[in-house]
């Protein structure tokens, strides 16, 4: 035989050599659930090893995370007002601005922070948007979302995370955030966000589950490929920095055919449903968490994410999985 493959495995030195794909942490997002008051850690039961935290101890937890070199994090709030107009996700003085300036303050440019942009944990109903008659209300959402948008710029955020999925949201961002001289002020687009069951951990964590109906009407349907690259072009087309595709690991095939036809970079986002299975079956000692963990990572890189959000990322660094 003149191609023996296997030549190329024979150890770990070769091995490394040839890898076609390379992780590093700096890749990586850590997402964190901000929630009102001091002195508030508190765990997460759908998402073990993951906590809601008031400003004062997130501030303790990046601090010490940034030691490991999480330098890359996302914001949810948690506990703002509820209203059918979503009106405190505008605020100035909600969790999520307010975070950012604390964060700002205390570590300047050694942190990257990015925020969520998208009204479900503000709406007294648990949609991502303005709802009449049952209905969410596309364009008067995308004026809410865009107004977000604009807060968390103002408070110092550096990449905003519009997950809401409406037409047209990219645009109105980019145009409003122009127009108020925050040009600079990037945008990761949940450019195809999937209708997924592998968010259900996430809604006990973010308070935002919607009380009746779903999320369908505006979520993508997960049958559809081509239309998941058709958003993504419209999201890039519209001035989007990142195009992020979530869930991840259930869309790989979204992940590469984005990674092919945009031409801006590609993330991902590892979500809470994917985590605790994870979590759930290395706890049961079915599966080797380590080794399975970081076989997920390699994946996303692999079909051509160059940005992962993930809840794993802690224990990667901190236990030198990488």
């Amino acid at each position: 035989m003149l191609s023996r493959p296997r030549r190329l495995r024979k150890n770990p030195i070769v091995r490394e050599m040839v890898a076609e794909t390379r992780l590093s942490k700096d890749m990586f997002i850590y997402p964190y659930f901000i929630v009102p008051g001091t002195g508030v850690k508190h765990a997460i039961d759908a998402m073990p090893g993951v906590h809601h935290f008031s400003i004062d101890t997130l501030i303790q937890d990046v601090e010490n995370g940034l030691k490991y070199g999480i330098n890359k994090i996302m914001l949810f709030g948690v506990g703002d007002e509820k209203s059918e107009d979503a009106r405190s996700a505008c605020h100035d003085h909600s969790l999520v601005p307010t975070a950012v300036r604390a964060l700002k303050q205390q570590f300047g440019d050694d942190l990257y922070v990015v925020t969520d942009v998208c009204v479900c944990s503000y709406t007294t109903h648990g949609h991502c948007g303005i709802m009449h008659d049952d209905y969410v209300q596309n364009d008067a959402t995308v004026e809410v979302i865009a107004k977000m948008a604009l807060t968390h710029a103002q408070a110092g955020a550096d990449l905003l995370a519009p997950s809401d999925m409406m037409d047209g949201r990219i645009l109105a961002i980019r145009n409003l955030l122009d127009s108020n001289g925050y040009v600079n002020t990037g945008i990761m687009s949940h450019a195809t966000k999937f209708a997924s069951a592998y968010y259900g951990p996430f809604r006990e964590a973010a308070d935002c589950a919607p009380s009746k109906g779903d999320r369908k009407a505006y979520q993508m349907d997960f049958r559809n490929g081509k239309e998941a690259l058709r958003e993504a072009l419209i999201d890039e087309s519209e001035g989007a920095d990142i195009l992020m595709v979530k869930p991840a690991l259930a869309y790989l095939d979204v992940i590469a055919d984005l990674k092919q036809q945009c031409d801006v970079p590609i993330a991902c986002y590892n979500v809470s449903g994917e985590f605790a299975m994870i979590k759930a079956a290395a706890e049961k000692g079915w599966i080797d968490e380590q080794k399975v963990v970081m076989e997920t990572m390699y994946a996303f890189a692999r079909a051509g994410a160059s940005v992962i959000t993930t809840y794993h990322i802690k224990d990667i660094v901190e236990n030198n999985w990488l």
